[in-house]
């Protein structure tokens, strides 16, 4: 049987593929396209049965679909496409790597002002970064299981500047030789430091929660739930408990540290972090009719 797929934009021929049948998958349409256009390789491509409905899985199959011989799929060019953990390594590492550089060369970026004479809060700092960011590294290597392959190349850019970015602004005032120490002395460090290591802990449990909701070398979906870890209790309030682990990690570090650009990194981070939960939180009451209707998306009973 043959299928015409169409632009999605304007509505021209992409090309016409021919040998599929009612139980080839969107995949296998994935595989002929490029075939006859090498520049489309699989990750790259998007269909929709229409140009306005939800993009198609990877497994649904033309007769599912209702699609038969000269029968029509609206494609999509998702441009360039780079791997989930390549975009991952390179936004992480970069962070890491700046602020040591900051705490290791002072000399280099502060000249004739630098002291020897450094504040614990400014070591403390450095290995709660440190820790995150290898905490991160770690995960992506060893726990994380991404449901799709690629991600659009343009955002390992876009990324790496946001992260990159705030690493070395943060960096830049934390191990300032004129950096003042927190007001409250060792109670808000050390409470701040505190608020940091149980956090990360929390959100370490919360990625490997998830990745045993997932077999290997499947996209399998389900909902989430608490497991015998306490830490995981959180799912019980929030869709997204990883976020808010995150959250107050760096609103702990932003307290121990009493820094500015650590507060504003945690405001512009928890902004985009409510953004994508929110978001996977609609998805996930589309997708389950029994999602647990108490949850909210990041904040327990508010937001």
């Amino acid at each position: 049987m043959e299928v015409e797929l169409l632009n999605g934009k304007s509505g021209k021929t992409v090309a016409v593929l021919k040998n599929l049948t009612p139980e080839s998958t969107i995949s296998d349409v994935k595989k002929f396209l490029a075939v006859q256009k090498k520049q489309y390789y699989p990750d790259r491509q998007s269909y929709k049965i229409d140009p306005k409905s939800k993009s198609l899985k990877d497994d649904q199959t033309l007769g599912q679909l209702g699609i038969s011989n000269g029968g029509k799929l609206y494609f999509k060019d998702l441009g360039p496409q780079v791997g989930w953990a390549t975009v991952f390594l390179t936004e992480y590492a970069g962070p890491l790597v700046i602020y040591l550089f900051f705490y290791i060369r002072p000399a280099i970026i502060y000249g004739d002002l630098v002291d020897t004479h450094r504040h614990p809060v400014t070591k403390i700092a450095c290995a709660c970064w440190t820790f995150h960011y290898a905490k991160r590294l770690f995960e992506t290597v060893f726990i994380h299981r991404f449901s799709h392959a690629t991600m659009p190349i343009f955002n390992i850019f876009k990324n790496s500047v946001y992260y990159w970015g705030f690493a070395a602004f943060v960096a830049y005032f934390t191990n300032h030789p004129l950096y003042t120490p927190p007001a409250y002395g060792d109670l808000q460090v050390y409470g701040g430091l505190a608020g940091f290591l149980l956090s990360e802990l929390g959100n370490f449990s919360i990625h490997v929660n998830l990745r045993n909701l997932r077999p290997p070398g499947t996209k399998a979906r389900r909902i989430p739930y608490p497991s015998s870890n306490p830490f995981t209790m959180l799912f019980k309030f929030v869709s997204c408990p990883n976020y808010t682990y995150e959250a107050g990690a760096w609103i702990s570090f932003s307290i121990m540290t009493q820094c500015l650009p650590a507060l504003l990194f945690t405001a512009a981070g928890f902004y985009q972090m409510a953004i994508w939960a929110m978001g996977k939180h609609r998805n996930y009451k589309k997708e389950f009719e029994n999602y647990p209707r108490g949850r909210k998306p990041i904040i327990p009973f508010l937001l």
